[in-house]
Parts: structure tokens; sequence; C-alpha cells
């Protein structure tokens, strides 16, 4: 009887070993032309005045031709200098700054959005580093694939110590889901600090992006687009894809932003993703429940380590995957000890969540896109 509810881990060993099956028919994107599409790149922003300096110094080096690009960025109510300091890099000629007259990340994007010009548009965070052929990659690839969406690669900065790989382990985990899930068109995430979609595809699914949740602007655009049947949603697989955004500088930050994360699953109505969910929470309960019942009772302890080894050989394969395509295969030496925390992380992350009444959907609603917004 003691094994009887371990049976409850099979789901999640098998979604995850699908997954990292997908992973391994990555193949790495490689631009063979030229590109010639318009792009327009939409940062939202608040209070980022120490970071705004150096993204738009990022993008302002980009291997894209100024004339086949804009940057707008939409200022959401800073009390700093974030206006004022994007409003000093209007002479460079291709960016924009306006003000955001809504509240929120959300209202921001949508304001910055209207205002683009180019039918594909891309979305970064204040925070976020990228090499110089970022535009030109995601152009090129569009133009080859022509797809709704593209999901694009996100790497944290790299931090010393435990907390630090702990961070990056994790981050990383949830990038190779996000990869090997888009792979076998059951996308269940995305990041808008490197996330690119047409602008014709966003104002046709702008009213179900649940703006009474603080965050998800992109995750529910993500799954409102996954189920029309016909949408194209694409990963793209290159290093000069990708970004690189900050890491959390404190555990209480850390554990915040994950909480904010979690909270938005309530208004999920994607399958795929749900089930993903709840079959990481019965995993995460399972091995917290026999761990102290191990303490309490030996002939437990088998069957919690059956469990993590069950548990860790499909986690240990994806972020070997991983690891090893961002060129962080060091981190996995972080993998056992931040396998045997992540149970108690999780835990706490849920707390977080639960407790924080910030985080609650508000009794409110906002109008759908009209017409002219397109």
């Amino acid at each position: 009887m003691y094994w009887l509810p371990a049976i409850l881990i099979l789901p999640y060993v098998f979604i995850l070993l699908k997954i990292y099956g997908s992973l391994l028919q990555l193949k790495t994107f490689k631009v063979s032309a030229d590109p010639e599409t318009f792009v327009s790149v939409v940062i939202a922003c608040r209070n980022e005045q120490k970071n705004l300096t150096a993204l738009i110094k990022s993008i302002s080096l980009q291997n894209y031709s100024k004339h086949l690009f804009e940057v707008i960025i939409v200022d959401d109510n800073s009390i700093d200098k974030t206006n004022e300091i994007a409003s000093g890099f209007t002479p460079v000629g291709n960016i924009s700054t306006i003000n955001n007259k809504g509240k929120g990340k959300k209202q921001a994007l949508r304001a910055g959005i209207k205002a683009a010009k180019g039918n594909l548009i891309i979305t970064t965070d204040a925070d976020c580093r990228m090499g110089r052929n970022w535009i030109r990659t995601i152009a090129a690839f569009y133009e080859m694939n022509k797809p709704d969406m593209i999901i694009c690669p996100v790497k944290l900065e790299s931090a010393p110590g435990f907390f630090g790989g702990f961070q990056e382990l994790e981050f990383m985990s949830l990038q190779g889901i996000t990869a090997g899930s888009a792979i076998t068109k059951e996308a269940t995430m995305c990041n808008g600090a490197n996330l690119a979609f047409e602008r014709e595809v966003y104002f046709n699914h702008a009213a179900n992006l649940n703006y009474e949740i603080n965050s998800g602007d992109d995750i529910f655009l993500l799954h409102s687009l996954k189920r029309e049947r016909q949408s194209k949603i694409l990963w793209l697989e290159s290093p000069d894809s990708l970004v690189t955004t900050g890491s959390s500088s404190t555990l209480l930050s850390f554990l915040k932003q994950r909480g904010r994360w979690l909270s938005k699953g309530k208004a999920y109505k994607d399958w795929f993703t749900i089930i993903l969910g709840i079959a990481t929470f019965f995993t995460i309960i399972l091995q917290i429940s026999y761990m102290i019942g191990g303490l309490i009772n030996p002939d437990l302890i088998l069957v919690f380590l059956s469990i993590f080894v069950l548990k860790s050989v499909p986690d240990f394969l994806i972020l070997l995957n991983t690891s090893s395509r961002y060129g962080k295969g060091e981190l996995m030496w972080w993998f056992l000890p931040v396998q045997v925390v992540y149970p108690l992380y999780v835990l706490s992350v849920i707390i977080s969540a639960i407790r924080n009444p910030k985080f609650k959907i508000q009794n409110h609603k906002i109008n759908s896109p009209s017409p002219i917004e397109t």
C-alpha cells in the first residue's frame, strides 16, 4: 500500500520524457539571406532608469538597417527618470517614446503595439541585453516560416554560489519545457522578454489577455492563439536570437517573482498547461509527503528515494540538453543539490502566491479593443 500513491508521478515522467524527445529534434536556425521585413520593437518599462541606457545601446548596435526597424519605448507611469532617459535617445531617429495612458504592463504594451508601424512585433524588457544579430535573426526566421508567433530563447545572467546556480538551472528547466512543448505543437510557455508575433494576431487576441491579472501578457496571448487550430507557433533555436536578462538579487524578490508567475495559473484555459501543472504539483507533494513520512516510518524511505530518482531522470535529461545548448554545461554540478531543495522551493512559491493578496484577480473587466486599434 505504501507504493500505491507513487503511481501519481508517472504522468509527470511521461510528459517530461516526451518533451525531452522533442528537444533532440532541435536544429539551429541560420540566416541564409538578408531579411527585409520592417520590425517594431516594443518595450514597456516602469522605473527602469538603471537598465534602460544599456538596453537602448544594445539595440542601437543591431546589424539591421535602421530604416527597417523602430523602437517604441512605453513609459508605464514611472516615478524615476525612465521617461527622461528614453526621450534622450529620440535623436537616434528610429527610437520613440510614448506614455501609457492606462496602468500596468499589458496596457503599456497595447499602447506601444497600437503605435507600431511594423507588422512584425518583437517585445523585450528593459533589463535584457542582446547580440548584434538579434533583430536580423528573428526577421529572417519570420520571412522563412511566416509564423503567427515566434518564441525566442532567454538566458539568466550568471550569479555566484548556490543561489545563482539554482536560479539558472530552474530558469533553464523552464526554457527546456518551453522549447520542447513548442516543438510538439503543445506550446505551454513563452517569455515576453523575447517574443515576436504579428501585429494583427495581437489585436485579434487582445481581449483574452486577462487585464485584471498583473502578469501574463505573454502566456495569455500564447494560449489564446493556441486555441486557433490553424495557428502557427514556433520556437526559434539560435544563439543569435537569445537575450540575457538579470537574475534576482535576493531570495525574497525571487520568490515574489515566481509567486506572480504562479498566481496567473488560476486563469489558464489551456489543457496541456493545466495537466502539466497538476502533474508537477502532485509530484512535488508526493516527494514532500514521503520525505516527511520517512522520518516517522523508515519503510517509506525507499518509496521516497524511488520517487526522487524517477523525477530526477527526465529533469536531468532536459537540463543537460538545455544547459549544453546554452553553453552552460558546468551548471549541471548543481543538479543534485538543486533537486533536493526544489520541492521546498515550490512549496514556498505556492505559499507566497496564496498569501499575497496583491496577486488575487480583481473583479473588474476591460473593454475589448475596438476595430480602429488594429
